[in-house]
């Protein structure tokens, strides 16, 4: 592949796959703003984070047949055009309950795009570059995290919080053009592919055939609810207990989007001397660790928030590096349905993730632990799951890669 569109695809995917967060890293500042607003206590507010992760993750199973049956751009297309209505939806609820239905309907939009770049990937590179491929998709879609707390931050606070949502619909209507117009079409119709329910679950049933999509699908998705678990907690954390303003809070959001695409280009280095499962198995170790230290300094209460920031920015560090090593393991085996595959992938990620949030919240005491209990609670489930899986699959092929 020529190198140029090799790094115009590579954009592109990252791009759309930094919708998704994008949609939830914009908006986070301005809780309060909407609680005020619709005249809701944040913890209401925060149900629309709920439905956005429920979105997400039932969406995505519905992409992946389609995307095998109708090639990768059209069922793309029609994703964005959700995202677009959607997004203009939220920012003209008139009250809470229309806004948490409108980010149901914004999430169904929004993941479109995550598991048509993970198909394209799959359909476009070698197995071997997957790794790699992956992790200069969070190089580009780490610009959301980034920029997106820091924008919705002075959006909420000047223009308000409707503002972050009609934004939202400008940057949709970009993407739109961009995929017509630009993404080359990785994979035609195959009208070998069924879309009965039957047949579709049976496909889906298939894939847990696989023992190494088993294992880190699940145990990469849930290092991925980490992050969510942090996602949830980080607004009460930072401005409620920690006081620091709206834009501090943007800032430093920004800051730990910066360790989580450092970690995710350093695994690149990684795996060339070392293999994939090795590091993911020995980082998720030294992930366990951190959490633990993180929670012991929590628990004395003149420790410094400076070092609990910075322990936050580790694991977050730690998490860059395993999250698009968990995802080039589990899509390994497949080529042919890595559309459907892609989709499992994502749904285990967000149901993970969508449990994590609720946690974090059912768990709220005023206190920092919840985050970093469930935080550390992810790290150390996905040990234990590879453990545990290669444990029981000690019979049947799990596939070494670089």
């Amino acid at each position: 592949m020529d190198k140029k569109l090799k790094a115009k695809i590579i954009i592109i995917l990252g791009a759309l796959t930094g919708l998704g967060p994008l949609s939830i890293d914009m908006y986070l500042p301005g809780f309060q703003h909407i609680a005020n607003d619709l005249k809701v206590n944040i913890a209401v507010v925060s149900m629309s984070l709920t439905s956005y992760f429920i979105g997400i993750s039932s969406g995505q199973l519905i992409y992946g047949p389609l995307m095998d049956r109708y090639g990768r751009k059209k069922p793309l297309m029609i994703g964005l055009f959700i995202y677009l209505f959607a997004s203009l939806g939220c920012a003209l609820s008139p009250n809470i309950y229309c806004l948490i239905v409108c980010r149901f309907v914004l999430a169904l939009g929004a993941c479109s795009g995550i598991v048509g770049s993970r198909a394209i990937v799959k359909d476009m590179f070698l197995p071997e570059e997957t790794v790699n491929v992956f992790s200069m998709l969070m190089l580009v879609m780490g610009v959301s995290p980034i920029i997106a707390p820091l924008v919705g931050s002075v959006v909420a606070v000047t223009l308000g919080w409707r503002f972050v949502f009609y934004l939202l619909f400008v940057v949709s209507f970009i993407m739109i053009l961009t995929v017509f117009f630009l993404l080359p079409e990785s994979r035609g119709e195959d009208k070998r592919v069924s879309l009965k329910p039957h047949k579709i679950f049976g496909q889906y049933i298939s894939l847990l055939n696989q023992p190494m999509f088993v294992i880190y699908a699940i145990a990469g998705s849930v290092i991925y609810s980490g992050l969510f678990a942090y996602i949830s907690g980080a607004s009460f954390v930072y401005m409620k207990l920690f006081k620091f303003s709206e834009i501090q809070f943007g800032f430093l959001f920004a800051f730990n989007a910066v360790g989580i695409i450092g970690g995710s280009q350093i695994n690149r280095f990684l795996i060339w001397k070392f293999k994939s499962q090795s590091v993911f198995f020995n980082l998720g170790i030294v992930q366990v660790i951190l959490s633990l230290i993180l929670i012991s300094s929590a628990i004395f209460i003149n420790v410094p928030v400076s070092l609990t920031v910075f322990l936050i920015f580790l694991y977050l560090f730690i998490f860059g590096i395993l999250n698009p090593i968990g995802i080039a393991l589990a899509l390994y085996p497949f080529k042919e349905n890595a559309g459907t595959a892609s989709a499992l992938l994502g749904g285990i990620q967000m149901v993970a993730s969508a449990v994590t949030s609720v946690l974090v919240s059912r768990l709220h005491n005023e206190t920092i632990f919840p985050m970093i209990m469930v935080m550390s609670a992810c790290a150390s489930i996905s040990v234990i799951i590879q453990t545990a899986g290669k444990a029981f699959y000690k019979n049947r092929t799990v596939l070494e890669i670089n």
